[in-house]
């Protein structure tokens, strides 16, 4: 019941539409019923019963049979009116409430740090996102407006039946509480069934997600038929679930339509006999009949509406655990601005872990000063990433602290603490824009001068221009249409607009050839001038130039010193120097040799 007060909550932002949807909802009940006594009326003025055979009443005022008629036209007409308003009103009511909840689906998902996408499948959440948003917009218009409509007019109308015949009434109400009852108990059964769906639908979603995202892995094992296999178990049992839902709603329905029919049998015999008895009027029972046909349409539509708040428990469920996730880095109230740093950074005994049980970095000291190249060495798993993941606080330190220009990072603003921490990564993530666009993303008043300098720096420009479109081409979606390098040094052209005074880059290019590395490096010269910088090392340029090594085991700092004093240590920097970073300058040296004997000849 929480969980559908929060949606009405949402819904009443929009009071005027919830207001004026009840209203017409009142007044089209009123006149749906108006239209019932006025041809009862109409058949009274027309026919009578005496002694068991039809009679004409007498003289009858055709005038007045003329105003029923244009009375019961306006009456239709005007209900016609108010059930077109009602319709537009909860239709537009229930997708402003979706559009509501999108957009605050979408701004917790931008805000949530990176420890809860860790957790979370990409294809839940755009279920969450879409189907479940979409079960919370038919809630809106189906359980929290046309709820209230059906029993009021399942009121109104056994009200005015009674006023008609009340042993009648009762004949057609005999089975009603049974059917009320049994809706509940659809309801209870229908919110646990959809829960499984929307968490299918979400498991189905992710496989597709994983599929399009690593298509190229699925062509290159040749796995394309354990991939439809894969998806057609989870689309079948998604299918099969939906299946069971819908024949549990489709038997109450059928056996409604059912009750209905019988008890319709029912009245017309008992009817027809007090009719030709004298003890009821031809007119008002044409009017109770019609009032059977409107009380079928509300009974019929409770399970629906009980489908409707079944679905909507389940599905908000599910929304409101992403909305009321508690991100674990979290801004202070009294967080302040960060103006350009100087770029001081520290490192004070700071320990971090994703998991409890397995610590990721312990007791860590560094100290960097500004236009200090700080590299970062170690075997896979050693914390490399971790350490320069706490900087812009996408985790927060479990112990210890960081601080720039003396500062504890945690007191500053998120937004002003990432513009003054930069980062270009080994994985680079494209938009499906334009490379202007992609290069400026994130600063929308960057003039084209400015896009193309910093393209320039990142020795991206000639490249650019060489293009049909130049920085109009289409990069297309993550950046397909790019080479690796191509794509790093649009990244580092990026990072050049923002111009931070703190920079963090990972230094990966063994998937580049050995003139595309050149141009790269180059690149990351330019980019470092004067900067704070933080590299996770992987060529040998990188390292050899580094005013601070820090090598990493176990998410311990084992050793740190420039290159020289880590070489005459004869500690684990040199064995890793000796069977990675050595063949690595081997193997450049005779490229570059090789080179230049090409243009000797």
């Amino acid at each position: 019941m929480q969980i559908l007060l929060r949606i009405m909550r949402m819904a009443w932002r929009h009071r005027v539409r919830v207001i004026l949807a009840y209203v017409t909802i009142l007044v089209a009940v009123f006149l749906s019923l108006v239209i019932p006594y006025l041809i009862g009326f109409s058949i009274n003025q027309l026919v009578s019963f005496e002694d068991g055979s039809m009679t004409a009443p007498g003289a009858i005022d055709k005038s007045a049979l003329i105003y029923i008629a244009l009375t019961l036209l306006g009456v239709s007409l005007f209900r016609g009116m108010f059930d077109f308003g009602r319709t537009y009103l909860t239709d537009s009511l229930s997708q402003k409430v979706s559009y509501d909840f999108r957009n605050l689906m979408y701004d917790k998902l931008q805000h949530l740090s990176f420890a809860f996408h860790d957790k979370e499948h990409t294809g839940n959440l755009y279920s969450k996102a879409t189907s479940d948003v979409e079960a919370i917009r038919r809630f809106v218009n189906m359980g929290m407006v046309r709820g209230i409509e059906v029993p009021l007019r399942v009121l109104a109308i056994v009200i005015f039946m009674v006023s008609l015949n009340w042993e009648l009434t009762l004949i057609t109400l005999l089975l009603v509480p049974f059917l009320l009852f049994q809706s509940s108990v659809l309801m209870i059964r229908l919110r646990a069934m959809w829960l499984h769906v929307q968490v299918i639908m979400g498991e189905l979603t992710t496989i597709l997600q994983e599929n399009l995202v690593g298509i190229h892995v699925v062509k290159a094992f040749a796995s394309e038929e354990y991939e439809k296999k894969k998806y057609a178990n989870k689309a079948q049992e998604l299918r099969q679930e939906y299946f069971r839902n819908e024949r549990l709603q489709g038997t109450n329905v059928a056996f409604m339509t059912l009750y209905f029919t019988l008890t319709l049998v029912l009245v017309l015999w008992i009817g027809g006999r007090k009719i030709i008895g004298g003890d009821l009027n031809p007119g008002d029972f044409a009017t109770f009949v019609l009032l059977m046909n409107q009380l079928t349409f509300p009974i019929r539509m409770t399970p629906q509406i009980a489908g409707s708040f079944a679905r909507a428990v389940s599905s908000g469920r599910r929304i409101f655990e992403v909305l009321d996730a508690q991100s674990p880095v979290v801004e202070s109230p009294e967080a302040k601005e960060m103006v350009r740093a100087e770029g001081y950074v520290r490192f004070k005994d700071v320990s971090f872990a994703y998991d409890p049980r397995i610590p990721a970095l312990k007791h860590v000291e560094a100290f960097a000063k500004p236009g200090q190249i700080t590299a970062i060495l170690g075997a896979p798993g050693s914390g490399k990433t971790t350490i320069v993941n706490l900087l812009p606080r996408f985790y927060d330190v479990t112990e210890g602290q960081i601080t720039i220009d003396d500062v504890d990072i945690r007191e500053f603003t998120l937004a002003s603490l990432r513009r003054n921490v930069g980062i270009v990564q080994q994985d680079i993530f494209l938009f499906s824009a334009t490379i202007h666009d992609n290069i400026a993303y994130g600063l929308p008043g960057t003039t084209r001068d400015q896009v193309i300098q910093a393209a320039t720096v990142a020795q991206l420009h000639d490249h650019i221009m060489s293009l049909p479109d130049g920085y109009d081409t289409w990069v297309g979606e993550r950046g397909s249409t790019l080479s690796g390098g191509q794509r790093q040094r649009l990244s580092i052209a990026r990072t050049i607009l923002v111009d931070p005074p703190v920079l963090i880059l990972d230094d990966s290019t063994s998937s580049v050839d050995v003139e595309t590395e050149r141009l790269i490096h180059r690149a990351m010269v330019e980019v470092m001038k004067g900067r704070t910088t933080f590299i996770i090392a992987h060529r040998l340029s990188s390292v050899r130039e580094a005013d601070l090594i820090l090598v990493l085991a176990d998410g311990d700092v084992v050793e740190q010193g420039d290159h020289q004093e880590l070489i005459t240590k004869n500690g684990i920097y040199r064995e890793i120097f000796d069977l990675q970073l050595r063949p690595q300058e081997e193997v450049l040296l005779d490229a570059t040799l090789a080179g230049d004997d090409g243009g000797d000849s």
